[in-house]
C-alpha cells in the first residue's frame, strides 16, 4: 500500500489523470507506479501479429517516457516507477492493484455496451474488481471553486459506509469540506408520507455520518437529502466537486453487472474524477473505529521521511521499463 498506480493508454494519455495521480501521490506520499499494458494480438497472421506487437510496445514505451517527463515537470521530487506488462490493460492493473492505495485510470469514453463487453474496456471491470478504491478521471477536478468540496454519496449500506470512511478522510488530506448527500428516488406509491419519508432519510444520513465529525473536527460535513434519480443528482452535485466518492455494492456476477446501476451510469454522466471505494477485506464494517483508524493510516497518518520526499530512492535511468528495485523487467513480467 505504498504506491499510486497510474494506468496508461498508449493511444490516448489522459492527461487529467496523470496530473490527478501525481498529485494525489504528493499528498499522501506515495511512489507514483507508471504502467503501461500491451494487450494481445488477435486474428491475425503471424508475421503480421509480431509486427503489431512491436509497433505497440514502442508506442508503449514511448507514452512511458512522456509521462515520466511530465511527472517530473509537475513534481520533480516525486518517487516514479515505470513498469510495461504483457497483457488485457484491465487484467493487468486488476494483479497489480492488490498491493496499491488506489488505481487511476482515464476514461476513452466508450459507449454502454463496450465499457461492459469490449476487450479494450478497462474502467468497468477495473471498478468492478479491484480490491483497492479506483478513480476514474474524465474531467479535471474542480479546483478553482471555493470552498473546496467532495461529495459522498450516502444510502445507508455498508458499501456507503465504506464511501463515507474514504472520504472523510480525503476531505481532510485536501482541507476540503465535503457533502454527503442522499438521494430519494421519487415513488409510485400514489399516498406516500413525503414528510414522512422525508424526516426518515435525514435520520439515516446523519447516524451515516455521525461520529465522524469528532474524528476529523477539520473536515466541516454538511448533510443533504435530494428527491429525484440517483444518477441525474448526484451527477448534477458533481458539477463543482473536487471528486465524487460512492461505494460498490456487488460482490458475484459479471464485471459490468456487480457495480449497480447508480455507479454504473456516474462513470458515464459525472462531472468530476469518481472515486469507487470497496468494502475492506479486513474483518470489522467500514464504519468500525478500528477500521477507520487503520485507513487513516496509510493516507493521512503517514510517517514523514526525514529526506525531501524522492532522497536516496535509486530510479531507473531515463526510459526505462521496468520496476525501480531491479534492471529490466520485472519478476515474473514477459521478457522485452
Amino acid at each position: 500500500m505504498n504506491e499510486i498506480l497510474l494506468g496508461i493508454d498508449p493511444r490516448e494519455q489522459s492527461i487529467h489523470a496523470l496530473v490527478w495521480a501525481a498529485d494525489e501521490a504528493v499528498r499522501r506520499r506515495l511512489a507514483l507506479r507508471l504502467v503501461v499494458a500491451v494487450p494481445p494480438a488477435h486474428d491475425r497472421l503471424r508475421y503480421d501479429a509480431l509486427a503489431h506487437q512491436s509497433a505497440l510496445r514502442l508506442r508503449a514505451e514511448s507514452a512511458l517516457v512522456n509521462a515520466e517527463d511530465l511527472v517530473r515537470e509537475l513534481h520533480g521530487g516525486l518517487r516514479t516507477a515505470t513498469e510495461l506488462v504483457n497483457g488485457a490493460p484491465a487484467t493487468v492493473l486488476h494483479d497489480l492493484a492488490a498491493n496499491a492505495a488506489l488505481v487511476v485510470v482515464g476514461s476513452r469514453r466508450l459507449g454502454r455496451v463496450a465499457e461492459v463487453f469490449s476487450e479494450s474496456s478497462v474502467v468497468v471491470p477495473l471498478t468492478a474488481r479491484a480490491r483497492c478504491p479506483v478513480v476514474m478521471v474524465r474531467e479535471a477536478e474542480h479546483s478553482v471553486v471555493h470552498p473546496p468540496a467532495l461529495v459522498v454519496g450516502v444510502d445507508g449500506s455498508e458499501s456507503a459506509q465504506a464511501a463515507v470512511a474514504f472520504a472523510v478522510a480525503e476531505a481532510s488530506l485536501r482541507e476540503a469540506r465535503l457533502r454527503a448527500v442522499w438521494v430519494w428516488p421519487p415513488s409510485v406509491l400514489a399516498h406516500d408520507d413525503v414528510a414522512e419519508g422525508l424526516a426518515k432519510r435525514r435520520r439515516l444520513l446523519a447516524e451515516s455520518v455521525a461520529g465522524w465529525a469528532r474524528r476529523y473536527p477539520d473536515v466541516t460535513i454538511s448533510q443533504e437529502v435530494l428527491r429525484g434519480h440517483p444518477v441525474e443528482q448526484l451527477a448534477l452535485a458533481s458539477k463543482e466537486s473536487l471528486a465524487l466518492v460512492v461505494g460498490r455494492r456487488g460482490r458475484g456476477g459479471y464485471s459490468g453487472m456487480r457495480l449497480g446501476s447508480t455507479v454504473h451510469g456516474l462513470l458515464h454522466r459525472a462531472m468530476c474524477p469518481v472515486i469507487t471505494v470497496p468494502l475492506p477485506l479486513r474483518e470489522g464494517r467500514a464504519d468500525d473505529p478500528a477500521w477507520a483508524d487503520r485507513s487513516r493510516s496509510r493516507t493521512t497518518d503517514w510517517s514523514r521521511p526525514a529526506d525531501p520526499l524522492g532522497t536516496g530512492v535509486r530510479r531507473p535511468p531515463r526510459g526505462t521499463v521496468g520496476r525501480e528495485d531491479g534492471p529490466g523487467p520485472s519478476a515474473g513480467s514477459p521478457e522485452r
